[in-house]
């Protein structure tokens, strides 16, 4: 029962940054575009709410600036695709790298290293953030449905030429919700960094693609990604425990929750299909 309630409890951990970005992407997903770029949100966040916490200690200031570094990135990839034109995958990976560059360069000229950066960590953060996650998941559930914006939004995917008939530019919709996509990975981030109390190259891993299964594993749902974001965080929490039960090859555990997430992914599309 001990060794469920820790796998419970890292599991809910492992979610929470895959949650943020998740439920931020969800925004542009309704409307009609992707946000690639939520694995580099989520290590810009990291680095700069780290960084800034490492030299004053005040949270709220740290979260500030990962929300504005993420900012940054997002107005570059509006700027890149629907300014210059870009092709929004491109576009998006694009800005991984650059994230991913920018924040190892400033690590060694600010703190002369390219490798971990500690910090004081912050004791309860999984309860704050928890409170948190429900609060941005009822506003995100009111947001999409229960609102005008929240209209125009998925109008701008599977009806977009009402919109134009009435005026309304879809472009102006879909970057507001690249923006908000940003604000949530952002936040997520803030908590991979503050909650180890480091930060760490890579420190990421690829949660910023798993966000992006995430939302369609959840049908673009916020209450569906909800499930989602904890089905993977729970798959990958068990195999880290199992690593040290079994005498199984280390690459089948650490492929294990991929492995259910595509499975799962393969039954929604399936099922999908027989509907039709």
């Amino acid at each position: 029962m001990e060794v469920f309630l820790q796998i419970i409890k890292s599991s809910v951990s492992i979610m929470i940054p895959i949650f943020f970005a998740a439920l931020g992407g969800l925004f542009p997903a309704v409307a009609g575009t992707l946000n690639i770029a939520l694995e580099g949100l989520l290590f810009a966040g990291a680095f700069s709410s780290l960084t800034v916490y490492y030299f004053t200690e005040n949270a709220a200031a740290a979260v500030f600036a990962a929300v504005i570094s993420s900012f940054f990135l997002c107005a570059l990839h509006v700027l890149a695709v629907f300014k210059l034109r870009a092709n929004v995958f491109i576009s998006g990976i694009a800005v991984n790298l650059l994230s991913a560059g920018i924040c190892i360069a400033l690590s060694e000229k600010i703190f002369k290293t390219r490798g971990v950066v500690t910090a004081n960590n912050l004791p309860g953060l999984i309860n704050i953030y928890l409170i948190i996650g429900v609060i941005l998941l009822v506003f995100s559930w009111l947001a999409i449905y229960k609102t005008p914006f929240g209209y125009r939004l998925r109008a701008c995917d599977n009806n977009i030429a009402s919109l134009v008939s009435l005026g309304i530019n879809p472009e102006k919709y879909q970057i507001t919700a690249i923006f908000i996509s940003g604000f949530f990975a952002g936040l997520g981030g803030t908590y991979l960094s503050l909650n180890l109390g480091a930060f760490v190259p890579g420190m990421s891993a690829g949660k910023g693609w798993v966000a992006l299964a995430v939302i369609f594993l959840g049908m673009r749902k916020p209450h569906g990604i909800l499930a989602a974001s904890f089905i993977f965080a729970f798959s990958e929490s068990f195999s880290n425990f199992a690593q040290g039960l079994w005498k199984t090859p280390a690459d089948f555990f650490l492929a294990f929750p991929y492995m259910c997430t595509l499975i799962a992914m393969i039954i929604i599309s399936f099922s999908d299909r027989r509907k039709i």
